[in-house]
């Protein structure tokens, strides 16, 4: 069961990278808006994006619980995601299956933890960070842990106190860290950029003007 597990959670993040850019970001089209095939989900998450420039990463809507339209379309997005996941996975091994559960309940924890507490997402998520905060919002895909962003060459960081400690985002003694993301960054180096993000984006104000 415990392999099972290991290997969900490797799929679950696997899964939050393609939603992410595929459905929530949206794919571009020259001359038209973005596609999605979820164009609510892509909707809600863009006027997220707006909320959290303008507030220094910070969403109202997450105090505001399923009251506010942005926050229950997500719960109820989860629960979709992780209850088709579990009936896929389920023949297959009930390890998946419990990682498919565990992994949605545990994006929603951080994610909502991220955006009501803001200086604890630079320390813990500072990828997810980059991803609003940086002058580019189209990478950093992954939420609870950068795994994908660093095998899909996506982990874009903006300066040195948004670089994680090491490529798998956890605590780990600072030998084994620096051994660590030398080995991995040898072949899924993280990018580097040089310009300085801003509290409001004109693309993402231009975004959601497209999707709305």
């Amino acid at each position: 069961m415990l392999k099972g597990f290991v290997v969900g959670l490797v799929v679950a993040n696997g899964f939050e990278w393609v939603a992410h850019k595929f459905i929530l970001h949206g794919t571009h089209r020259k001359g038209q808006p973005r596609y999605s095939p979820v164009p609510d989900s892509m909707k809600s998450h863009w006027e997220h994006h707006r909320e959290v420039r303008k507030q220094g990463f910070h969403d109202d809507g997450y105090v505001e619980g399923i009251s506010n339209w942005r926050t229950k379309n997500e719960i109820v997005s989860l629960a979709v995601v992780a209850s088709a996941a579990s009936l896929i996975f389920y023949p297959i091994s009930k390890g998946m299956v419990a990682a498919s559960l565990y992994s949605a309940c545990n994006y929603y924890y951080i994610h909502r933890r991220a955006h009501l507490e803001p200086d604890w997402a630079k320390k813990k998520i500072p990828w997810h960070y980059d991803h609003h905060m940086n002058s580019n919002q189209d990478a950093n895909w992954c939420v609870t842990k950068p795994w994908f962003d660093y095998l899909m060459g996506t982990r874009v960081v903006s300066s040195a106190d948004l670089k994680e400690q090491n490529p798998l985002g956890v605590a780990l003694p600072e030998p084994v860290a620096q051994w660590l993301s030398a080995k991995v960054e040898q072949f899924f180096p993280a990018k580097w950029v040089e310009k300085a993000p801003k509290l409001i984006s004109d693309d993402a104000e231009n975004t959601i003007d497209s999707v709305a």
